[in-house]
């Protein structure tokens, strides 16, 4: 099986430009305008879906953690940017989404999906795909979902927060469930031992 055209961690995320829904306007954004800052790169498959809206929900409503630690959140999905207002402009209990804090990107041409190796060209629609990209653009966690089940918001927070955290302190490492607070290690097999005699 090639690997050729695979996204892995520890490459560039594929730029894009594309139109997004900004509260309730169209605006033009590129990816790598957000350069500087992380950003939660995530897909959906499509508007007007059943699981989409608790997810979309979900980030909207934990947006401003996101902020506050030098975040944008983008989401994306192959419809164009028309459903996405409409979406927008449905509440919530009527099956939308109502005002949300971050972009919704129109990927109708099926580019971006297919950049990040998200897209089922069969079903012509993009699988639950995150990623986490960092401050110079590079992508340090992925995730693909299937089209049933929805994504974790604390998860990806958590993770975030562990990613920031050992590139400003590079010589540590996070343990699996690391929250910010929680002891760290160091890579090395006499100092992990502070670690592993503390837990």
């Amino acid at each position: 099986m090639s690997t050729e055209g695979c996204l892995r961690v520890g490459q560039s995320a594929p730029d894009f430009t594309a139109t997004a829904v900004v509260d309730q306007e169209f605006k033009t954004i590129k990816l790598s305008d957000y350069r500087g800052k992380y950003v939660v790169l995530f897909f959906y498959p499509l508007d007007f879906t059943f699981v989409c809206p608790t997810e979309i929900t979900a980030f909207s409503d934990r947006y401003e953690d996101f902020k506050k630690i030098n975040t944008e959140i983008l989401g994306v999905s192959v419809d164009s940017e028309f459903s996405h207002l409409a979406w927008i402009q449905t509440d919530r209990k009527s099956g939308g989404v109502g005002d949300l804090n971050y972009p919704l990107v129109s990927d109708i041409k099926k580019e971006i999906s297919s950049a990040y190796n998200v897209l089922d060209p069969a079903a012509g629609i993009a699988l639950r795909g995150l990623f986490i990209i960092d401050k110079d653009g590079v992508i340090q966690h992925a995730t693909i979902n299937n089209l049933a089940f929805g994504r974790n918001v604390d998860e990806t927070l958590r993770t975030l927060q562990a990613i920031q955290y050992v590139q400003s302190h590079p010589d540590e490492v996070c343990p699996a469930g690391w929250q910010p607070g929680d002891k760290t290690m160091v890579p090395d097999p006499v100092k992990s031992k502070v670690y592993f005699s503390a837990v």
